[in-house]
């Protein structure tokens, strides 16, 4: 990384595409966009997977890396990470594979638990397959969580309290995705942790997410307001559960095979943190939980996103030498 010219690269910033998440993802685009400038680099440009001719723009763009700002589906799904991979351009972020693993809640699940991370109990769903709400309230009891298996950003996601909620949970949740996860739904502190780096990680300081009084849980209504209304850093934890929750993330991190960063979700009962879900590309929003971590660590989101783009091109450089 050392000596490696700013102002020479040329950053092609994604953001936008198809998936229900465009919003963010434009509104995550053009911070980084931003922040990318400020960090000197000469040439940078927004470009949208849905736009006519992106392909084009990509292939033939001479671009030295892309920055991915691509939340759910075609971002953090591995499908954006191929195409760059076929049109041999480096790229942020974990690569397909890891991408894949943590777009799906339920193999995420397993890679947790055989990395000895604890996680909610839970059933999962495909679609057209039958089930039995008996079974399922027998299983896991009254309270539970409804969520797409693959999706973020809360699209699709309900809180159950009664079985008689239970299928219309279901139904809405398949609105977003071809699979389901019913979960236990756990009391207890609701926090994040962000992790950035290359081999060594940094752990971010941990996120309390106080949801407001007339908020079921943090949906997309809580999210995108100031977050001095909702995030308290760093969090108030007892100082062993803070510091298992960054442990937790940094091995949530190398679990999945993430690469640069990513932010874990936990909810901190009183045996102590269990794992909801990591985000391989966390919201970037100026809002966002990531970048509000990073501005309490003292990590200007300018050189986060620089830190970045050093390791996609160190990656791309590692692997032409093989």
């Amino acid at each position: 990384m050392e000596g490696r010219s700013r102002d020479g690269i040329r950053v092609a910033v994604l953001a936008g595409g198809f998936s229900s998440e465009r919003e963010i993802s434009l509104a995550s685009g053009e911070h980084a966009v931003k922040a990318i400038r400020e960090a000197g680099y000469g040439a940078v440009e927004l470009l949208d997977p849905s736009a006519p001719g992106f392909l084009a723009a990509m292939e033939g763009g001479s671009w030295d890396v892309a920055f991915i700002a691509l939340h759910g589906a075609g971002g953090e799904d591995g499908m954006i990470q191929h195409v760059l991979e076929y049109l041999g351009i480096p790229y942020t972020g974990s690569d397909a594979a890891s991408s894949v693993c943590g777009a799906d809640k339920e193999l995420s699940k397993l890679l947790y638990e055989r990395a000895g991370i604890p996680v909610a109990k839970g059933v999962a769903l495909e679609r057209g397959q039958g089930y039995d709400v008996s079974a399922i309230i027998e299983e896991l009891g009254r309270d539970l969580f409804v969520k797409p298996a693959i999706n973020g950003s809360s699209y699709g996601v309900s809180k159950v309290a009664d079985a008689a909620q239970l299928p219309a949970a279901i139904e809405r949740a398949f609105d977003f995705s071809d699979k389901v996860l019913i979960e236990q739904r756990l009391v207890g502190v609701e926090v994040s942790e962000g992790v950035l780096g290359g081999e060594d990680l940094t752990a971010l300081p941990v996120v309390e997410i106080r949801c407001p009084a007339d908020s079921e849980f943090y949906d997309l209504d809580v999210k995108y307001v100031d977050p001095t209304d909702i995030h308290r850093i760093p969090a108030e934890l007892a100082a062993d559960d803070y510091a298992r929750v960054q442990e937790l993330a940094c091995r949530a991190h190398r679990a999945l095979g993430c690469t640069g960063f990513s932010r874990s979700d936990f909810i901190v009962t009183d045996q102590g943190p269990v794992i909801l879900e990591t985000n391989t590309i966390p919201g970037m929003t100026e809002t966002s939980l990531f970048p509000d971590e990073l501005r309490h660590a003292g990590i200007a989101f300018s050189e986060a996103c620089a830190q970045l783009i050093d390791i996609a091109l160190d990656r791309a450089a590692d692997g032409a030498e093989r």
